[in-house]
């Protein structure tokens, strides 16, 4: 098992301040006045990868924004080898409802990892958050006799949760003492309180920063797309859950009526093996098309998302099942029509034929996206749309005055179950 280092994460120097041009004066004292009874406070966040994937982005975040309203943050990552997040990854397909072959020796190597991570629990933290299946057991550390608040920060879709995998981690989940979950129909019944917390994306960090035109254009070029030309994109890991080769298929259906070009972009995280061998297989669905670009990026290549993201003419999110889907939040921020199936979070985002498409098949995929295609007016009505509802929604800010909400319920014992923050 490869070491932990001992440094801790150099997160960017985030000020609340900075986002008055975008929120407005107003919410921002609101934020300072629910921070004020907190102040000192201190919050470890724990999860299993500093890069990569959605949890990781929005902890990189948060945790300054928490700092900076007088909280005392901080953001550890458990250590574990390739076989622990082989079995997380198995037990993230079947939490979301596909079948995976769950044997005894699954259980036996989460138990191991686990007791070996006990020690990067804080003693003496007044909240310990655990981020997702990777790091729910660790409340074993917990100690009885130490006044410690524990929350269960779950980002994914739980409604068809395979019951082998859900009646092990259950028994942890429940020493916590609440449970936190994007929407009411991703968690399940607990002896718990459960909070509902949607997440949301920073406009002003690179991955959402407006760009000048001519390095978006610049950007596109380099990777051998046709900015003149219509253009497809899904941003999203390379999972079957986000049915990249579903995506393809729905291109194909599009290319025999209107021109385009697709543009895959994903990338890998470290708790995520399966993500090289899905991969192989959309380069090999891709092969025989040069208008199908398969980019494989870097954690840290937010910059260049956010300008392929501004170039698109569509942006679609195929997923089969989905957490929230922060993906779709980006481009409904940067003005897109997004093409969403209709599931997890991207239902709480997408108001079908307002602010974008909901679809249930590849054909409808299909059929939303030629519409779009060949009405500029419809795209930019549900472009306007939704930036509108992003921006009401789902910004950081209204994220952060939400966590200081839910840490107020925990500490003074209000039970918020189940209910939007």
């Amino acid at each position: 098992m490869p070491e932990r280092k001992d440094e801790r994460l150099s997160l960017p120097s985030v000020r609340l301040s900075a986002y008055e041009s975008v929120v407005g004066e107003a919410e921002i004292e609101q934020i300072r006045m629910l921070a004020a009874p907190m102040a000192g406070a201190t919050i470890q966040h724990l999860n299993s990868t500093y890069a990569g994937g959605g949890v990781a982005e929005l902890l990189s975040r948060l945790v300054p924004l928490m700092n900076d309203v007088g909280l005392d943050a901080r953001w550890d990552v458990i250590r574990a080898d390739r076989r622990f997040f082989e079995v997380t990854k198995d037990f993230h397909n079947a939490l979301h409802g596909a079948y995976e072959e769950i044997v005894p020796e699954h259980y036996k190597t989460y138990l191991e990892t686990t007791r070996k991570n006990l020690e990067l629990v804080s003693r003496d933290a007044d909240f310990v958050v655990t981020h997702d299946p990777q790091t729910v057991g660790l409340v074993e550390a917990r100690e009885p006799a130490r006044t410690q608040y524990w929350l269960w920060r779950c980002h994914i879709d739980l409604a068809e949760a395979d019951p082998r995998v859900w009646g092990f981690l259950r028994s942890y989940v429940e020493r916590h003492d609440a449970s936190i979950f994007h929407l009411a129909e991703s968690g399940k019944d607990l002896l718990i309180p459960q909070i509902l917390l949607t997440p949301a994306i920073d406009p002003l960090d690179e991955k959402n920063r407006e760009l000048p035109q001519e390095e978006i254009e610049r950007i596109v070029t380099g990777f051998g797309i046709d900015p003149t030309r219509p253009i497809l994109l899904q941003v999203s890991r390379f999972d079957r859950l986000k049915d990249p080769l579903g995506v393809i298929a729905a291109y194909r259906m599009v290319r025999k009526w209107q021109d385009c070009q697709l543009v895959l972009v994903g990338g890998s995280a470290a708790d995520d093996p399966e993500g090289e061998e899905v991969l192989a297989e959309v380069r090999e669905a891709a092969a025989s098309d040069p208008d199908v670009h398969v980019l494989a990026l870097p954690p840290d290549s937010h910059r260049t998302i956010n300008a392929l993201q501004r170039a698109a003419t569509v942006v679609v999110q195929k997923s089969i099942r989905e957490g929230f889907g922060l993906t779709v939040t980006e481009a409904m921020w940067k003005g897109k029509p997004v093409v969403g199936a209709s599931v997890g979070g991207i239902r709480r985002q997408i108001l079908s034929g307002i602010n974008g498409y909901l679809a249930h098949t590849t054909a409808g995929v299909a059929f939303r996206i030629r519409e779009i295609l060949s009405n500029k007016g419809l795209a930019e009505r549900l472009g306007r749309a939704a930036r509108t509802y992003v921006f009401e929604n789902f910004l950081i800010t209204r994220y952060l005055k939400s966590w200081l909400l839910a840490l107020h319920s925990v500490r003074t014992g209000v039970r918020i179950s189940p209910t939007y923050i």
